[in-house]
Parts: C-alpha cells; structure tokens; sequence
C-alpha cells in the first residue's frame, strides 16, 4: 500500500490525515492543546504541545490504517502562519511562540513601515503593509522588549517549519507560509534582502527557502523509529494553513475562490501573475502552486465569533448538549435559521480579536447593535452569522475590485459543514457557494503535496483535478440578496462610527 500523511499544525490542536493516491482518507487522528493569553491581547503557544501532537496523530493513523514502515511515502505539513518560535544556538526554544493572532506589536508595525521609508515603500518591497499578526513586528517586539532574549536569537521559525526541524534536522521553510513574515520578496519568491538590510536583521536567523512541493529532507532515524515510519520518508515542504486548505479545495486556477469559516475567515483567490492591493487591504503571498501567487482577505474571529458566544452565553445548553449527545452549534444555527434574514435590525461586528481585512485595526471591538427588548437569543446568533459572512463579503468585493475574476466559490471549514451557513454565504455574495466532498481542509491540501513531491503526480494541479470534488451548491436566495445588498453599506458604516471609540476604549 502507498500513502501520504498531511500534518496540519493549527491554533486549537494538530490534526493528521492518511490519504492513497487517488485521494481517499485512509485514517485521521486530531489532538488539541492549550493557547495562553497571558496579557490582553497576547496569544502565546508551547511548541513543545505541537510536537507531541505530531507525534501522537501520525501514530494514531499509522495505526488505524494498518500502515507498513514502507508504506508512507512522504509528509506534508501545513500550519498556522505567521507564528514565531525563536531558537538559540543549540536549537532550543527560548520562550513561547507568538501566534498570528497575538496583537501586542503595533508600535512595531508603526517601526517597519518608518525603517521601510513609508508604507508604500514597504509595500513595494513585501506586497504587503505592516500588520500585527505578522512575523516580522513579533521579532521586532523582542529586540525592543526582551533583549536579552533576542541576543539569544540563532533561527527563526514558523510553527510547522518547527515541526520539520524535529522530523528532519532541516531548518527550511517554503514560500507559502514564508510569504507571511513580512520579509520575502513575494513577486520574486525570496527573501527580501532590502528589507532585512533597513531592519538590521540577518538573513542567516532565516530557514532555506523552498517551493511547496520540493522535498526538503527525510525522517532522522530517531524520529522514523518514534513514529513507526522509515527513513525513506520524505518531507515536502507544505504550506501556510490558508494555502494548504485552498490546494485541498482546488483552488490552483483563476476564477475559483474558497471561503473557509475556520476561527479566522478567508477568502482566498488564486492569481497568476503577482497582483497587489495598493491600498493594502488584501495580503498578496505565494501559493502553494509553483510560480503562481493568490490574493488573501482575512477577518480574524469568524467561527471564533460563534465558538465566543457559544462558549460564554450557551454554558448551561453545552452542558446539556453534552449529556444528550447533540451538536449544540446544530441547536443554535437551528434557531437562527428560524429568525429572519437581517435578524430584525441587528447588527454584530466580530472584531474579538481586532482585525485585518479590510481594516487593519487591531484595537478594533466586537460589537452588537441595534439591540431591542423584542431580539431574542436566536436574533444574536443570526447576527453573529451574518456580522462573520459581511466582512467575508468585504473581503471579497476588495478582491473583485481588482479586476479578478470569481465565477465559483468553494467553502470548507468547521462553519461550512452548517448548510445554513453555506446559504447565508451564497446569499450574501450573490454567487453559488459549493461545499467540498472531501472537508479535511489543510491537511487535505499538503497531504497532496506529499504525493506530487513523492512523484505520484506531475504537480499539484494534476492532484487537485484527480483527487478535488464539490458538492451540494447552494443558490442565492433573490429576496435574502435583496436585503444584504441594503444591509452591507449600514454593517460598513458601523466601524467607521465606532474606530475612534474602540482606540479610546483600548486606552482605558
């Protein structure tokens, strides 16, 4: 038997998948660990909870598919982007990894654009603007704020280019998730030496660059015998999350968008030809396609959103889901189905962690409003929905303003697998929205990578086009479009009344 495992490192725990050549999952296996909030604002991840869940998904799956030493060709590993995991010269971690969430690194982001020579100047070095959930201002954060640390400071690291490090000795990266450090030439695929040189930062703190399908080592024979797997394996070099979850939806040609409804939201389109938001609203990266690129929106809290209220305003009903073995988030997109289209007037906004797209505020609040003594909880959960699904719509009207093309959407996500919200998404952008018959998101994604590196297929678009399948469209509901399109301008005014008060608030 032959197969290919996809290893995605994620925010809320490791997930690991088995696949065959044609696509199918042989096994899956998924470990969740803890992410520490030890300031506000501040999000922080022990590398060392990635590995050990590496470690205990690829056995799990190994096992469960009753998998030969021989039979793992190859490895691909996707991960949340934008982390930094900072090693000393013995390849120890000096302290806890900032995650792409964390938004401690304003004054930072104000120093590279001011290094930089301007924003635009930094755009046109990076293609991108300077944003706190970015690398590049969290090593920055450190030389301003824990020096004696930064001294210390021998590689720099991504979450799952942390993981490759311990499976095979290799620092490399590859240019999908690189791309999001803020430090690579994104139009010529290296890192950026003009930008290193203002920042007085060493290239050589930076891992080998790769394409995400070339190989960039094999299992040192210490890790193949932990993992039961040979030193044959190779481990190709994968993708950022968003990159990885497109490649698993397909999304290696123009006119093909992907939605994912993850704890962020992304709206992600592939492009040719590197193509940049002058205004910096969207982030222009690598793909995982060689020699190709893709254009990505962000909103920071989208299922997270859900999750929030889930979580702190549903206590006693997870409790009771859990003892009855229902899907509480099924009960309560069951309620918001039933309440109508624009919740009767309310409004949320889901800046719970700030946010990127379109506005890069990370100060910003989420916010309901337009509360009345006749809106019930179902009001609030379909306005969550809905506060999530605009600023998806936002993201892609940017992308549409660019001149790109989006004839077909794809969805994947823990959010997507609600047919309610695959609705609403179809509703709000006017466009028919396509679930994925195959939903193992990133892991999907460089599992296949693993495959076109391990010489099963030419490249990564033979694989998507073997393997890729969409299912159950869903078509814009005229009347509920009608309502969106009245709705949008209001959701749109609402940060703009509100930024100076949420910047006030954040100096409370």
């Amino acid at each position: 038997m032959t197969a290919f495992l996809g290893v995605d490192i994620g925010t809320s725990g490791t997930k690991t998948i088995a696949i065959n050549p044609a696509g199918e999952v042989l096994a899956q296996a998924s470990q969740p660990y803890p992410c520490h909030h030890p300031k506000p604002l501040w999000s922080e991840q022990d590398p060392e909870d990635w590995w050990q869940a590496t470690v205990a998904t690829i056995r799990k799956v190994v096992k469960a598919a009753k998998l030969k030493p021989a039979d793992v060709k190859a490895i691909g590993l996707s991960g949340q982007m934008h982390g930094s995991v900072f090693l000393d010269k013995n390849d120890q971690v000096i302290r806890p990894a900032l995650l792409w969430n964390d938004q401690r690194t304003f004054a930072e982001c104000e120093e590279i654009e001011r290094l930089a020579g301007g924003r635009k100047k930094l755009v046109q070095m990076v293609a991108n603007p300077a944003l706190t959930g970015f690398t590049a201002p969290k090593i920055l954060w450190l030389r301003n704020n824990e020096p004696k640390n930064f001294d210390r400071v021998a590689m720099i690291l991504l979450p799952k280019d942390d993981v490759r490090r311990r499976l095979t000795g290799e620092f490399a990266t590859e240019v999908s998730d690189a791309s999001g450090m803020l430090l690579v030439d994104v139009k010529r695929r290296k890192w950026s030496k003009p930008l290193l040189s203002k920042l007085e930062l060493d290239e050589s703190l930076l891992a080998t660059m790769y394409e995400s399908e070339d190989v960039t080592g094999k299992l040192t024979p210490e890790v193949a015998k932990q993992l039961g797997l040979s030193t044959d394996c190779v481990v190709v070099g994968g993708a950022g999350d968003c990159a990885a979850g497109a490649i698993g939806n397909g999304i290696v040609k123009s006119g093909v968008v992907s939605t994912s409804l993850g704890t962020s939201g992304v709206v992600f389109v592939h492009s040719d030809e590197p193509q940049v938001d002058p205004d910096g609203r969207l982030h222009t990266f690598c793909h995982a396609v060689r020699g190709k690129w893709h254009m990505m929106g962000v909103t920071l809290s989208a299922a997270g959103s859900f999750g929030w209220f889930a979580d702190e305003l549903c206590k006693d009903d997870a409790v009771r889901a859990k003892r009855k073995k229902l899907n509480l988030f099924e009960e309560l997109t069951a309620e918001a189905e039933a309440t109508p289209a624009g919740a009767e007037g309310l409004f949320f906004l889901p800046y719970l962690s700030g946010e990127r797209t379109p506005h890069a505020d990370p100060l910003a609040r989420g916010a309901f409003v337009g509360l009345t003594v006749a809106h019930t909880r179902a009001h609030m959960i379909r306005a969550v929905l809905e506060g999530v699904t605009y600023s998806l719509r936002d993201c892609l009207e940017i992308v549409e303003s660019l001149g790109v093309a989006t004839r077909q959407i794809r969805t994947t996500g823990g959010g997507a697998k609600s047919a309610f919200w695959r609705q609403l998404q179809a509703d709000m952008f006017g466009k028919r929205v396509s679930a994925m018959a195959s939903d193992e998101g990133p892991a999907m994604g460089v599992a296949l990578l693993a495959a076109v590196g391990a010489g099963e297929y030419k490249d990564i678009v033979e694989a998507t086009k073997a393997t890729v399948r969409t299912t159950d469209e869903c078509k814009p509901n005229a009347a509920a479009r009608k309502y969106y399109d009245r709705g949008l301008p209001v959701y749109r005014d609402l940060y703009q009344s509100l930024k100076d008060n949420f910047r006030q608030i954040a100096e409370l």
